[in-house]
């Protein structure tokens, strides 16, 4: 396509989901869950042809030279298309929450006053490499009664059209419109211009992917952004603190999985149980091939033969890879600043047996999750019974955290009355 093309184009998926949100504004909860199972039906009878297209992406990637860890979240495996088909049906066994009104009271006036959860009309979203996002948009986007143009990397294209064929054929079966989902078919990047600058057909824009991606977005974009940027996650070991739990939880954390963005880059350990915890931990990444990037006293500790010394900017680092960082604090006041400072303020845990810590590191810690006792790698839409989720947003405003089916809705004031006058 050529600029001019591309623009048409777009112009006119925006006018389709525009009037497709209308339809899916209407529609009743039942008929949107209908779609969401048929949709769930749909992905497990197809899992040889999903996996086919995906196979076509995976081997360019490979010969392109993408990263392993980049290739890693291409992969549609028959367990991520079963769990992006149980999503869809947790979805639609949850209570439909559009048009609930909250907050409704009387006042003086005698005017009853309170707020309506609605849909947002249109969101646009961008998004790199998994294309398991295609379902996790289109099915939160069905179940809250938006419409979506979907837009993931070139890398997965082939992946991304199976799926988006399958969610049409879903929406149509439940009698509501194909359009109310679609996926732009070009991988020309002026489509990505163009969708973020379409205020008249879309009320926000989701991107997911690299820092530099969000941040050109959240720049150029001409419609408001909810941002997920880097996932700079933590675990902070605290003195008292149970140490089988603490090696346990900080191997999953870190090494259940290298590439999201929940995986933890950073380990901070309180001086005091830092001699005992230091050494069993690096016993397990170093049979993992995890690199440890520490500061002087953990080197000190595990062994300079057996580290690489951190620098400055392996505090701030997402490695999306067998690399962390690894520092010994004073204790609880240090690990908060340093968290604070250097974190991304998307997920960060404390293990430990002192309540008050507990409670000190839930309400001091500036992140979207903030967990005790347990591993990072929960920060997810579907662990948390979310059903999905659009993305991990970093934002504070609107919608912070995995962002569900209320993270895509609004709310409007809706006042009833009986002929009251103001004076």
């Amino acid at each position: 396509m050529n600029a001019l093309n591309v623009a048409e184009y777009m112009q006119t998926l925006g006018l389709q989901a525009r009037q497709a949100s209308a339809a899916m504004a209407r529609a009743e909860a039942a008929t949107r869950n209908q779609a969401l199972r048929a949709l769930a039906a749909l992905l497990r009878a197809s899992t040889a042809d999903l996996q086919a297209a995906n196979a076509r992406d995976i081997d360019r990637a490979v010969a392109a030279g993408l990263a392993a860890p980049m290739v890693d979240r291409l992969k549609l495996t028959p367990k991520v298309i079963e769990t992006v088909a149980q999503g869809c049906e947790q979805l639609a066994a949850m209570a439909d929450v559009i048009g609930d009104i909250v907050g409704m009271r009387q006042q003086p006036s005698g005017i009853r006053v309170g707020q309506m959860r609605v849909p947002i009309g249109v969101f646009g979203m961008i998004y790199e490499s998994r294309p398991n996002v295609t379902i996790e948009a289109a099915s939160l986007s069905i179940k809250s009664g938006n419409a979506c143009i979907l837009r993931g990397g070139s890398e997965a294209i082939d992946s991304n059209k199976a799926l988006a064929q399958l969610v049409r054929q879903a929406l149509a079966s439940a009698g509501l419109p194909a359009e109310a989902v679609q996926l732009v078919q070009t991988t020309d990047r002026e489509a990505v211009g163009q969708l973020i600058a379409m205020p008249a057909f879309v009320d926000v824009i989701i991107p997911r992917g690299g820092k530099g991606l969000i941040e050109r977005i959240s720049r150029d974009a001409k419609v408001p952004v909810i941002k997920h940027l880097d996932g700079n996650c933590h675990v902070y070991v605290d003195a008292p603190c149970d140490l089988e739990m603490a090696v346990k939880v900080t191997d999953n954390a870190k090494t259940q999985k290298y590439s999201p963005c929940n995986a933890i880059e950073g380990l901070l350990v309180a001086r005091a149980v830092a001699p005992q915890f230091l050494p069993r931990i690096a016993a397990v990444f170093e049979a993992k091939g995890v690199e440890m990037r520490c500061d002087a006293d953990a080197r000190t500790i595990i062994g300079e033969a057996r580290t690489r010394a951190a620098t400055e900017q392996d505090w701030s680092e997402e490695y999306l890879a067998p690399i962390i960082s690894i520092k010994v604090v004073a204790g609880l006041d240090e690990a908060i600043a340093h968290i604070n400072h250097y974190g991304s303020h998307h997920t960060d845990a404390i293990l430990t047996r002192d309540h008050m810590h507990a409670q000190r590191f839930l309400r001091e810690v500036d992140s979207a999750s903030v967990m005790v006792n347990t591993s990072p790698r929960f920060a997810d839409g579907f662990e948390y019974g979310l059903g999905a989720e659009i993305g991990i947003s970093t934002d504070k405003f609107h919608a912070r955290g995995p962002v569900g089916i209320e993270g895509l809705t609004s709310l409007k004031w809706v006042v009833l009355g009986n002929g009251e006058l103001r004076s």
